[in-house]
């Protein structure tokens, strides 16, 4: 769930002063075997794949066999962290102040389509397990271990808190009890990710895209009959002022510009499909390197098609209730924003027999998805990263069964955490927050390691560091800030951000007075925290390299390098090159040392025979671009 700062002087529409009221919708007998069947069907999918898997290895309980094709991928990293609120929160978003936030789009050019270019060939190329593996390769244990621990630390609290975020709205707006959701949910999504490990979850992810979208083209349809088409959607948009243009204002703390949008969104979306787990975990299991990047690239056109079909809802939203026969209850006129789309959907479709009950199915499925991911991504990042590592005695048969331990006890952690959320009241909002604070410093970390060669260990330990104390001073500033004045906090929910980046909804429509210091400072825009985060951790680690020599003199794993001088070099006339006594990374017979990180350790190479065997075992691998390849000399 998202939430920002009110930067500048908004308006939402108002409310119809009918007093209308309504009691609590409920679900009918066919919702309820609607809704059912989306768990059984799920759950179903988990136990083929478990029965199929049973007694394989861990490779491909934890990553599939690496033999996924490019479709299941690409829906999968499509719906990873599509979760509930995000379905929620973008046409409420929409629907209160209009539809400025739709370019956010424009975001998905850069932030999608950087990653099959500059991370997935290097992650990919190196074979990795783990995306904190490759810390370890470029600096050391240490580092690897600090990325692994912020990322546990990120994704425990956040699957808890959606759990029972999901759950709360339903309950309050259904009448579905609460606690039954919450059971339901984590017992179902904990047992076919256990048993059937990744490849379930892609499959599961696959069937959960289609409700999902099913679930809501059927509001739009259903909708905008209802108001006479969307040629009069669009009409009273139009009329009412809700089709926004290109704000141009480049004060990074006005709640929403282009370029707040188009720009800050590109770091948020590159936090989460660059390397975040759970995203790079579903590239790794690609069959070839250039299945992992065609997914990657499918992701794209699927993005804009979500996004394009949340705003719809908001706008269908809007022209409904600005029919005077359709007038809002006293329980929707005071719901928080939150909970506006699913009592829109409850009225829209009250006389429609099985179809709330697909809306909710779609809402379960954004969770199923969210929350699998996390338990299998945190069972790999746990076994990988610290139990193999110190433990190599491993049988296959007790990996199996520690892997699958792990994802039961992920599932029953996910479970208390929702209860912990239940009793938390206003620091939940801070709970939520937490996710996307740790966001920005990962995804600063990794850059800081990828594009320049001098950052050393303590260099990317100083500056991690660095990024977190500044991502949680402005983040819990803001909280506070807000909570000491009134106005919602702004949450800073990475998947919902990074996905459709949802803006919800929990501002009041207030004009505030401009802040100076301190309280300026924290009313910086959320979609730029990401930027300035990872910018951090990226300059402290660049100064302290400075200090204290960085690099010089120790070997480095090349391996681990996106080589962007030589990129750019290759990009000049051959004159220039010459002139600048430089060679294009093309040139000459490399070896691919990237595809060898177990003997590429030290960053050298031991002797002639061995890098005679290096080579000749590089060609019969697949899929390794050789872009991404070192010369024979060392760095």
């Amino acid at each position: 769930m998202v939430m920002m700062n009110v930067g500048v002087s908004t308006s939402a529409p108002l409310h119809p002063t009918s007093d209308t009221s309504v009691g609590t919708p409920t679900f009918s007998v066919v919702d309820y075997v609607v809704f059912t069947l989306l768990l059984l069907l799920s759950l179903v999918i988990g136990l083929y794949h478990a029965c199929r898997g049973w007694g394989h290895s861990v490779g491909e309980l934890l990553m599939a066999d690496r033999k996924v094709s490019c479709l299941p991928v690409a829906l999968s990293l499509l719906v990873t962290f599509q979760s509930a609120a995000a379905i929620l929160g973008v046409p409420s978003e929409i629907y209160r102040f209009g539809t400025q936030y739709w370019f956010l789009g424009c975001s998905y050019f850069l932030g999608l389509l950087i990653p099959p270019h500059i991370f997935i060939p290097v992650f990919y190329c190196l074979r990795l397990t783990s995306a904190y593996e490759y810390l370890e390769l470029r600096f050391n244990k240490a580092v690897r271990i600090c990325g692994t621990v912020t990322f546990i630390f990120q994704m425990v609290i956040y699957m808890g808190v959606v759990l029972y975020a999901l759950s709360l709205a339903l309950n309050a707006v259904t009448g579905f009890d609460l606690w039954l959701s919450v059971l339901t949910l984590g017992i179902v999504c904990t047992i076919y990710t256990a048993l059937g490990g990744l490849k379930a979850v892609i499959w599961t992810d696959v069937f959960q895209t289609l409700v999902m979208f099913l679930g809501q083209l059927v509001v739009i349809i259903v909708g905008s009959a209802k108001v006479g088409g969307m040629g009069r959607v669009w009409e009273v948009a139009s009329q009412s002022g809700y089709i926004s243009g290109i704000e141009l204002d480049p004060d990074p703390f006005v709640r929403h510009t282009f370029w707040t949008l188009a720009f800050g969104g590109v770091f948020m979306m590159l936090s989460l499909y660059g390397v975040n787990q759970a995203q790079m975990q579903r590239y790794l299991i690609s069959c070839t390197e250039k299945a992992a990047v065609l997914s990657c690239y499918a992701v794209f056109p699927c993005q804009q098609v979500v996004l394009c079909t949340r705003c719809l809802i908001g706008l269908v939203m809007f022209a409904y209730y600005k029919d005077d026969s359709n007038t809002m209850s006293t329980q929707q006129r005071q719901a928080v924003p939150d909970q506006l789309v699913l009592y829109f959907v409850m009225d829209l479709l009250k006389d429609l027999p099985g179809l709330p009950g697909l809306f909710v199915a779609c809402l379960f499925s954004g969770s199923l998805s969210t929350i699998s991911s996390a338990f299998n991504s945190l069972a790999t990042v746990k076994m990988e990263d610290l139990i193999q590592p110190w433990s190599t005695q491993f049988s296959e048969t007790r990996a199996i069964m520690l892997s699958r331990s792990l994802a039961f006890g992920y599932g029953l952690l996910c479970l208390g955490m929702a209860y912990i959320s239940s009793q938390m009241g206003p620091v939940l909002q801070a709970a939520i927050s937490i996710f996307g604070m740790v966001g920005g410093p990962l995804l600063g970390l990794f850059c800081l390691g990828k594009f320049f060669p001098c950052a050393s260990p303590p260099d990317a330990i100083v500056g991690l560091l660095a990024g977190l104390i500044m991502a949680f001073w402005i983040g819990i500033g803001s909280i506070v800030t807000s909570m000491g004045s009134g106005v919602a906090p702004p949450s800073l929910d990475a998947p919902s951000n990074l996905t459709t980046a949802t803006v919800t909804t929990l501002i009041p429509s207030i004009t505030l007075s401009k802040t100076t210091g301190l309280q300026r400072f924290y009313s910086l825009c959320y979609l730029w925290y990401s930027t300035h985060n990872s910018t951090t951790v990226i300059v402290v680690g660049l100064i302290v390299s400075l200090l204290t020599w960085g690099m010089w003199g120790r070997p480095l794993n090349p391996g681990t390098i996106y080589p962007v001088l030589p990129k750019l070099l290759a990009l000049l006339p051959q004159p220039c090159q010459k002139r600048l006594c430089c060679k294009s990374h093309s040139q000459d017979s490399p070896v691919n040392t990237a595809l060898f990180p177990e003997k590429m350790r030290n960053g050298v190479l031991q002797d002639s025979r061995e890098k005679e065997e290096m080579a000749e075992n590089s060609s019969t691998y697949q899929g390794c671009s050789p872009t991404y390849v070192v010369q024979e000399t060392s760095l």
